[in-house]
């Protein structure tokens, strides 16, 4: 989602954005009103056209990577060998569309990729990184070595990133934090707190996986019903294997809470629907283990709902706890189900959080912030 507000944005600034992917995504998936345009303007690398490989093939770049196959491990050769075809694509592409630059909004296999493609047919690249480098796989030395420049989302994984890259650290890094657009994801009518001894409204939006917690807040929400809190949860997102995979975990410990009337999974919704949600929402939670930054929050705040995250990753460059938002201990329920009660029984610092969560998100995560970084990052000799 934040990847599309990006290319609006970028396109709202005069550039010819062309896109560009592996694979087309599961139908699970694909929820958004933008969907269909984006994948039938998307172009996908990822052929078996035993041709293209081997022509890829023939150029394996062996003296510009033997260093790295020496000290990574065999699974760095393998990416490279499934990389090169797609690498090769890639490049023809680009030079068939006068295209001199390509970002990497991943430092996974897209930025193998691009790698490939700038040390075997000249192509220029950048890439950012997301979350902690060890999430990314191999190679990530030969990455980042290459690209004109790199972006980070958080100061916290600039520094991680230093220490694990040395000299293969690009010369030029931005701090690109991810971003909303805060003129759609805001509320006509102001905040409503929840109304003493009536049902406390929550809302969670994320993927579904075990690294964002929703199992604890469901434990959470178990634990505030026996306490008599009237608590009601949605929890918007679905799991990368389109509803087979970690959802069916999450619906069999509803399930064994005896939950299914107050706690509800969406699968995945559009961002029109989250936006309702939202605005319907007492309080927003979303309780990960990590969290790099954290856009399900911005989008939260940007709408002026009270927020309640986890003090895991770099979500602390967002969220100063008590003052634009609150932060728990990840992997506690207890303390996830005390914060929510302290806070449905506090109207008045409801109304506060409301406030304050907006002005943070309008003042320093708006999307057209990650799209200027890009173009400066660019056109900077």
């Amino acid at each position: 989602m934040f990847f599309w507000r990006e290319i609006v944005e970028l396109q709202k600034m005069g550039a010819n954005v062309t896109l560009f992917s592996t694979r087309p995504p599961p139908a699970g998936l694909i929820s958004h009103d933008w969907s269909d345009q984006a994948i039938q303007t998307t172009t996908y690398l990822v052929d078996f056209k035993a041709l293209n490989a081997a022509l890829a093939l023939l150029r394996f770049p062996i003296a510009m990577v033997w260093a790295d196959l020496r000290r990574e491990p065999r699974a760095f050769f393998q990416d490279v060998l499934l990389s090169l075809p797609a690498a090769r694509r890639l490049a023809k592409a680009c030079k068939q569309q006068g295209i001199a630059h390509v970002h990497a909004h991943s430092a996974r296999r897209a930025a193998t990729i691009c790698a490939l493609a700038k040390v075997v047919w000249g192509l220029e690249y950048s890439l950012t990184l997301h979350g902690p480098v060890s999430d990314y796989g191999v190679g990530q030395g030969f990455k980042w070595r290459h690209a004109k420049f790199g972006t980070v989302i958080t100061e916290k994984l600039r520094c991680e990133l230093e220490q694990h890259l040395g000299p293969d650290m690009p010369h030029k890094m931005y701090l690109q934090p991810m971003g909303v657009d805060t003129d759609a994801l805001k509320r006509n009518d102001a905040y409503e707190p929840p109304i003493s001894g009536g049902p406390v409204r929550l809302f969670s939006c994320g993927r579904l996986n075990i690294v964002k917690g929703h199992q604890d807040l469901i434990d959470a929400v178990k634990l505030l019903r026996d306490q008599e809190v009237d608590a009601k949860l949605e929890i918007a997102g679905q799991d990368d294997d389109g509803g087979s995979g970690y959802r069916s975990v999450l619906q069999k410990k509803i399930d064994a809470l005896a939950l299914n009337e107050h706690v509800t999974l969406l699968g995945a919704i559009d961002a029109d629907a989250v936006k309702q949600r939202l605005l319907e929402a007492h309080i927003f939670i979303l309780a990960s283990w990590h969290e790099p930054l954290g856009v399900a929050y911005m989008e939260a705040m940007s709408c002026a709902v009270p927020t309640i995250g986890t003090d895991a990753g770099g979500v602390t460059e967002l969220i100063t706890d008590g003052v634009d938002g609150v932060l728990v201990a990840p992997k506690n329920a207890p303390l996830l189900a005390e914060a929510i009660a302290d806070l449905a029984a506090d109207p008045e610092r409801l109304q506060d959080l409301s406030r304050a969560g907006r002005k943070r998100v309008v003042e320093g995560f708006g999307s057209a912030r990650g799209a200027q970084t890009l173009l400066d990052g660019i056109h900077d000799n």
